[in-house]
C-alpha cells in the first residue's frame, strides 16, 4: 500500500483477534508516564505495542505512516483504547518504553504454548531443551548512526544484528538480542550467547558460534553445544568410534573424539572432552557478497560437527544439526512475511520493541491456532483481518492442519 492512500475502516477487521492479547499488555500502561506528572501523554506503551501488531498482521497497515492513519479510525480506537497518534508521537514516544518489560510477556505466552511433535529418536537421546542459535541482520537508513560499521575493506555499513535463540519444542524464537550489525567484538555472536546462557540446554549453531572459550563455559554450566567448525579446522584424533548401522544411513563418515586448539594459548583451549562428527554433504561452491573477497574456497562435502555429547548417537547429532533450518525459516518469516525489514523506529528501544512483538505475533499465531506459524496460516489470518475471509472460511483452513503434537 502507498501511504498516500487512505485507509477505510473496512479494510481492518476483527480486531477482537487482538483482544486476549491486549489484556496482557494491560501492564504496561503506565510505563514511560513517571515524569508525566501533568498527565499529558496520551499514546501509551500497551497501546503503541497494538498499533505495531496491527501492522504486523494488516498488510495494508504498511508503514508507520499507514499506523498513524488506522490510529485515526474510530473502530481502532474503539478497540485498541488508544487515541489518534501523531507521526511525532509515535516516533518519538519509544524512547521513554522499555522494551525488556515485552521479554517477560514472550516469557508467560511461552509457558502456555504446547509442545511440538519433534523426532522421537531425538526426543528420547536428548533430554535438554533444544535451542537454536543464529543472528541476522536488518538493513536500517544511512542515518541511523549507532549501527554504523566498517566491514574489513574499510566500506560503511549500516545495520542492526539480532542475535536470535530459537526453542525447537515449541518452535517459535524466544530471545532476540538487538546489537550494531558488526561481528566484532562484544556484538559477536558468541559474545552474546556466551552472556545469555542458560542451564540444561543443548546449543545447535552454525561456524560463527565456534569457540573453545564458550564450549567451556556451556560445558560448565551443564548445558551442551552443537555447533559447526571450519573445513580447515585443526584436530588429532584421540578415538576413532565405530559407526553404526544408522549412522553410516545418516551420511555420517566418521565419529571422534578428537584434541583441539593445540595452537592457542592454554587458558583458551579446551577443558573437556570433544567429539567429531563428520558428515557427507554435497559439495558447493563458497559465495561472498564482499568485493575483493572470494571466500575459502569451494567445501570439501564434508560437515564438521563438534559436540560435548559422548554417549548421543552420531546421526542423532547430525539430526540435530539439520534442525538448524527452522531457525533460517524463522529469520524468512520475520523479515519477508511480517514485514520486518521495514523499521518502523530508527531508535534502538523501537527496533526492540518491533522485534519483541514479532516474536509475540508468532506466539499469537500458535495459541490462537494451535499450529506452527506458518506462511498459509498466517495468510489466511490477514485475509480474515482484512475482511476478505470470514470466520468459517479461517476455521475451515484451521481443520485442514495437523496440530502441534500430531
Amino acid at each position: 500500500m502507498s501511504d498516500t492512500q487512505e485507509i477505510r475502516e473496512q479494510d481492518i477487521q476483527h480486531l477482537s483477534f487482538f483482544k486476549p492479547l491486549m489484556k496482557v499488555l494491560d501492564r504496561l500502561h503506565d510505563c514511560g508516564t513517571e515524569r508525566d506528572r501533568a498527565g499529558n501523554r496520551e499514546l501509551h506503551f500497551d497501546q503503541y505495542c497494538c498499533l505495531v501488531l496491527l501492522y504486523l498482521f494488516n498488510p495494508i497497515v504498511s508503514s508507520l505512516r499507514a499506523i498513524q492513519q488506522a490510529s485515526e479510525l474510530k473502530k481502532v480506537q474503539r478497540i485498541l483504547k488508544c487515541k489518534r497518534a501523531s507521526l511525532g508521537s509515535l516516533s518519538e514516544s519509544v524512547a521513554v518504553f522499555d522494551p525488556g518489560l515485552l521479554q517477560e510477556i514472550v516469557q508467560e505466552l511461552y509457558q502456555q504454548l504446547a509442545p511440538v511433535e519433534n523426532d522421537a529418536a531425538v526426543s528420547k537421546a536428548i533430554k535438554q531443551l533444544v535451542t537454536l542459535v543464529d543472528g541476522t541482520r536488518i538493513e536500517a537508513m544511512a542515518r541511523v548512526t549507532q549501527a554504523m560499521w566498517l566491514s574489513k575493506n574499510g566500506d560503511e555499513h549500516h545495520s542492526w544484528h539480532l542475535h536470535t535463540q530459537f526453542e525447537l519444542s515449541k518452535y517459535v524464537p524466544t530471545q532476540m538480542t538487538l546489537t550494531v550489525g558488526s561481528s566484532a567484538g562484544d556484538a559477536s555472536e558468541r559474545e552474546v550467547l556466551k552472556a545469555n546462557l542458560a542451564p540444561d540446554r543443548c546449543y545447535v549453531g552454525d561456524r560463527g558460534y565456534a569457540n573453545f572459550l564458550l564450549f567451556n563455559k556451556i560445558n560448565s554450566i551443564d548445558s551442551s553445544y552443537v555447533v559447526r567448525v571450519r573445513d580447515n579446522s585443526v584436530y588429532e584424533v584421540l578415538e576413532d568410534r565405530l559407526l553404526s548401522d544408522e549412522a553410516c544411513q545418516a551420511n555420517v563418515i566418521g565419529d571422534y573424539i578428537v584434541k583441539m586448539g593445540e595452537g592457542s594459548k592454554k587458558q583458551n583451549r579446551p577443558n573437556h572432552p570433544i567429539r567429531m562428527i563428520l558428515i557427507k554433504v554435497k559439495p558447493h561452491d563458497k559465495r561472498s557478497n564482499r568485493k575483493g573477497n572470494t571466500g575459502a574456497g569451494p567445501s570439501d562435502g564434508v560437515l564438521r560437527v563438534v559436540t560435548n555429547l559422548l554417549d548421543v548417537p552420531a546421526e542423532i547429532i547430525g539430526l540435530l544439526y539439520e534442525y538448524r533450518y527452522a531457525i533460517e525459516l524463522y529469520f524468512r518469516f520475520f523479515k519477508h512475511i511480517l514485514g520486518c525489514r521495514h523499521l518502523l523506529s530508527e531508535k534502538p528501544e523501537g527496533i526492540a520493541i518491533q522485534t519483541y512483538m514479532a516474536i509475540i505475533a508468532c506466539m499469537l499465531i500458535s495459541l490462537y491456532t494451535g499450529r506452527k506459524p506458518t506462511l498459509r496460516t498466517y495468510e489466511m489470518i490477514c485475509y480474515y483481518l482484512t475482511g476478505m475471509a470470514d470466520l468459517d472460511e479461517f476455521e475451515a483452513h484451521l481443520k485442514k492442519l495437523k496440530p502441534h503434537n500430531a
